[in-house]
């Protein structure tokens, strides 16, 4: 027997796009019942209050910085013979990232193997499991600014919880820090200033206003800054908000 939770999250695999056989594959749940509850329980689905995940992670801390970092760098992809592999992409510049973005899917995934996959200028860390996209139920065709991003209530309590490791898995994916620099007239003399700044940088409105949300329940002010006719960047120049980031994030290494 099954409840009714886990007969509504099978069927939406389903109309997720996946065939018959790779949902049953992946649940362990026979064709032959799936069948029958699309006949019974289609109208259902509007009865759920929230997606639940069938595999909460335990280590929430790792999760909101993973989270960050998939909704930054992420990718799910279906695998043929069920499943799904959770890919992050990495720069080489940055091998400590790499080594973090890990650590991070093994504390999620303790059962799942990691292994690294070189691309050019990057390394896609990757694991293979059959929970990733109820983990990051985000998941869905094309690219992620191009369809509509938000957390479940599961997932923002989460992030409510850790907002400095969400926002540190953004950063160290889609964002950086650096060094600007300006000048100023001094007594009649031209002189430099340098100052350090963070960016975080996403075509997805939704995923900037993730970002942006969390920076601000944190104390950190913050602008948008365009990039032409488009908003795609967040600043945080402001000098104390940058010694809050200092403390909590850092720059990648």
């Amino acid at each position: 027997m099954y409840d009714i939770a886990t007969r509504v999250r099978t069927l939406d695999l389903l109309a997720g796009g996946r065939s018959m056989n790779s949902v049953s594959k992946e649940t362990g749940i026979s064709r032959a019942a799936i069948r029958a509850w699309q006949s019974r329980l289609e109208p259902l689905p509007r009865l759920r209050t929230q997606a639940i995940p069938c595999a909460r992670p335990t280590d929430k801390a790792s999760y909101a910085y993973l989270l960050g970092l998939y909704l930054g760098d992420g990718c799910i992809s279906p695998h043929p013979r069920g499943g799904h592999h959770l890919r992050i992409a990495c720069a080489d510049a940055w091998p400590g990232l790499i080594e973090q973005c890990r650590a991070a899917i093994r504390a999620v995934r303790p059962d799942d193997k990691v292994y690294l996959l070189q691309r050019q200028g990057c390394v896609a860390v990757t694991s293979y499991g059959r929970h990733w996209t109820c983990l990051f139920p985000q998941h869905g065709p094309g690219k992620k600014h191009d369809r509509r991003i938000v957390l479940e209530g599961w997932q923002q309590e989460i992030v409510d919880a850790h907002p400095w490791e969400f926002i540190r898995g953004l950063i160290h994916s889609d964002g950086c820090r650096i060094t600007n620099w300006t000048t100023r007239m001094v007594g009649g003399v031209r002189k430099r200033y340098e100052y350090p700044r963070y960016f975080f940088t996403n075509k997805s409105d939704d995923i900037r206003r993730l970002c942006t949300d969390t920076l601000t329940k944190v104390g950190v002010q913050w602008t948008a800054l365009a990039r032409g006719s488009d908003p795609f960047n967040v600043s945080i120049a402001r000098k104390g908000s940058v010694v809050l980031m200092d403390a909590h994030i850092g720059p990648k290494y």
